[in-house]
This record gives C-alpha cells, structure tokens and sequence, in this order.
C-alpha cells in the first residue's frame, strides 16, 4: 500500500515498508497442529519462555483486587498490591498444592486459602499458618511464600513470563511499543470481554487472523468496505502486522459503483458526510473520510494528533508473537487472544475483547461482564460466527490421512513468518 500524509514529522507510528525476508516455500507439517507431541514441545520451549498478556490493568484498578488466568496447565493469580504494583503468582498454596483462588477476579486484603487458612500479604509473603506449633520442621515464610512470576505492564495490559530469566517485557516486544504507543492503549475503555472454547489449535485461530486471502471468500461483506489486494505487510523478528486500507471497496468488485456500498455509508454517515454526493467516485471516499474524521473528531473531544491520516480509516493489523492479534482503529481496538488447551492439540480457548476511545474528560464506564461459553452457544457478531464455524472444520481436515500440511501463497506469509518464528524457539522438530 502506498501510504500517503503530508504531516508525516508529526506521525509516531512508522509506515515504511519492513525488508522481505526469505522464508522458503516449504509445506507446513501439519503435526504442527495436531501432534500431542509437538503441543509437548510448544509448552516446554514456547509457552514457559515468552511474554504473554494476562489482563488489563483496568481490570484490577484498586489494592486488593485480583483476577486469575490461565496458560495450559499453570492458574495465575495477577494481583494490585498495596503499593500498587501489579504482580504475577503462580495460583497454587505452598501447603497442600489447593488453588489460592478459585473465582475469575475479586478484592481482598489478604490472600487466604480456603483449605486451611493458610494466608498470604498481597506481595505473596506468608503471614499466617493456624497452629503453625504442629509443623515440627517449621514454616520458613522466606520459601513458603506464593511463587512471583516475572512481570511487566506496557498498553495498559499486565503481561507475564514463567521464565525467570527472560528478556525484559520491552526488549520482548521490540517494534511494538515505538508503533502503538501512539495508539494510547491505556486509556481505552474495556467495551466486551468473552472467552470461547474453540474446536481448533490455538495456531489454526492465529492464522485465520493473520491474512486477508481468506476474506473475500468467507466475509464477502467486507470485500465491499476494505481493500484486500492493496495492503501493506511488514514482517519483523518476532511480530508482524499488515495495513488494510479500509472506505474503499476491494478491487475483487467488478461494480461502477453508482452508490456507496452500505458499509462504507454507514461510516459516512456517522462523521456527517453525505454519501449520495459520491456516486460514480467512491475510489475518492477514503480520503475525504479521513480529513472529516479528524475535523469531526477534534470537534467530539477525541485527540487524534498522534495518528497519521491513514489511522484515522484504516486497520492497522498487528501480531505479537505467539498469541495476540489486533484490529487497530483510531477509536476501536479488537483485541484476540488465542491460549492453548491444557491436554487437546484440537481444541483452544479464545479470548474476545474490544475496546473503545474515549473523549477526553469522559468517565470511564463499568466493566462488562466476563463471559464464557463453548462454541456455537452464542453469537459473536457475523464476522466471528463466519470464521467460528470455518475453524473446526479446518482442524478436522488437518487431521486426514491425505493431508500433509499448509502450501503457504506469498498472500499468507505472515503465517510463514510465525513458523519460522516457532521454529526458533522448538527447533527443526515438527
């Protein structure tokens, strides 16, 4: 994509297009996605060794407050301590291995477990053990204590590592911060927040995510609002990401387009523009768009300073290596996290959170309901529900005999590129 903005000094989020590096043409083995082994090797090397997110920081605003998460076989328990610090446990007591907390989030000055009443400061020390006389070896509260995992905050999200001796979070992260900061993370509001327990490997999601190829095919609606031929695709050390330009119909189209599609409209509409004026010229709607979002957008109290023009229309689409994928919008953000099941290569559980910008000096509103439900139980909106009931059956050719693994187009290299990735980590094993 050819990204155009004549105040790019001002611009934090950089546009150049990354170097292509050469990432072979080799088939994918599909036992990358079924094999129990190879799901063996993903936790050993991968899952025990990076940054993951494990919640917003907005989810625990006030000392006491704790929500628990899990990774594969390991429960954490993220907690605001009195200083407020936010700091990562393992969720298990030191006594008789019972879960500190059973429930998603709460607010306590301790931490108490409720087996034996074992107690514990919000900083995980040991402060009290009933009839603590009876332990003839002692109860050492320097080893007793709950176990701290390394943490780190960035974006308004706490992130964790079960390494002790990894990376910083920042050197982790590399590109990331120096492109979205511009975004304010940390100030967008938690809109919905959903967990799903798919029918797929936690792969088989990620890459659904990571091209556009597939779009035109099972979102045929979108065709009619993006651009999916003219996008940029940048792919770095770790993280990758592609700009789909969006107020613009996909080429695909073969239409003079004598009205605005309605999902271009919409948008229109919303900022006050009049799409009847377009008709016959929808190829200069984008533009148009982006100079009235900014105008309409200083005028509702939104800062977008920090946001070329492009931002202002486009989806600014990034992974972080190996789970997170991202719909960036200047004022929505669509936040996928795809975790592993504990013991099941076929089936993950997806985390669904959407966040909206707020105009300056606006409340920030509750926070909505965690729910949880498996697949098919409920909607997610038509685009999810499409790729929703695609992904099982994707899972379920995988694991045919006539099958050997994925024949990758230049189209889909960012999923090449987390292979290669994975690769650096697991090693050459398939």
């Amino acid at each position: 994509m050819n990204v155009v903005n004549p105040y790019r000094e001002f611009v934090e989020t950089p546009i150049e297009k990354a170097p292509e590096p050469d990432l072979g043409a080799a088939i994918i083995p599909k036992e990358r996605y079924t094999s129990k082994a190879y799901m063996a090797l993903e936790w050993e090397r991968i899952w025990t060794k990076v940054w993951l997110v494990g919640c917003r920081e907005e989810e625990i605003p006030e000392v006491g407050d704790y929500i628990t998460t899990d990774i594969g076989k390991e429960s954490l328990l993220i907690v605001r301590g009195e200083d407020m610090q936010a700091r990562v446990f393992y969720n298990v007591c030191n006594h008789r291995g019972n879960q500190v907390k059973f429930d998603d989030c709460g607010n306590s000055r301790t931490l108490q477990c409720a087996y034996h009443f074992w107690e514990y400061a919000l900083d995980g020390t040991l402060i009290n053990v009933p009839d603590e006389e009876d332990f003839t070896q002692g109860c050492p509260k320097e080893q007793l204590g709950l176990k701290e995992i390394k943490s780190g905050t960035w974006g308004g999200f706490v992130w964790f590592n079960l390494n002790p001796d990894a990376e910083p979070l920042q050197d982790y992260l590399g590109i990331i911060p120096g492109h979205l900061n511009a975004y304010e993370f940390e100030n967008l509001a938690m809109t919905m927040n959903v967990t799903v327990e798919w029918d797929c490997n936690w792969k088989t999601s990620v890459d659904a995510f990571n091209e556009v190829y597939h779009t035109h095919c099972i979102h045929p609606e979108l065709s009619y609002q993006h651009d999916d031929i003219n996008l940029q695709i940048d792919l770095y050390e770790r993280h990758s990401r592609y700009l789909i330009p969006f107020q613009a119909p996909s080429p695909r189209i073969d239409d003079p387009f004598d009205e605005v599609p309605p999902a271009i409209a919409a948008g229109m509409k919303a900022i006050g523009m009049d799409p009847a004026a377009y008709g016959g010229r929808v190829g200069e709607v984008r533009r148009d768009y982006q100079l009235k979002k900014r105008e309409v957008g200083t005028d509702r109290g939104f800062d977008y300073s920090r946001l070329s023009d492009d931002q202002l229309s486009d989806d600014y689409h990034y992974m972080i290596f190996p789970n997170i994928t991202m719909n960036i919008f200047v004022d929505q953000l669509l936040y996928f996290r795809q975790r592993p099941h504990e013991s099941d290569p076929g089936k993950m559980y997806y985390d669904v959170q959407t966040f909206a910008r707020l105009p300056k000096g606006s409340p920030r509103p509750p926070l909505p309901d965690h729910e949880q439900f498996r697949h098919g139980e409920r909607s997610l909106g038509l685009v999810l529900d499409q790729d929703s009931v695609n992904l099982p059956h994707v899972q379920k050719g995988m694991n045919s005999s006539a099958y050997e693994g994925l024949w990758i187009s230049h189209q889909e290299r960012r999923i090449r590129h987390m292979h290669k990735t994975l690769s650096d980590y697991i090693g050459g094993a398939n």
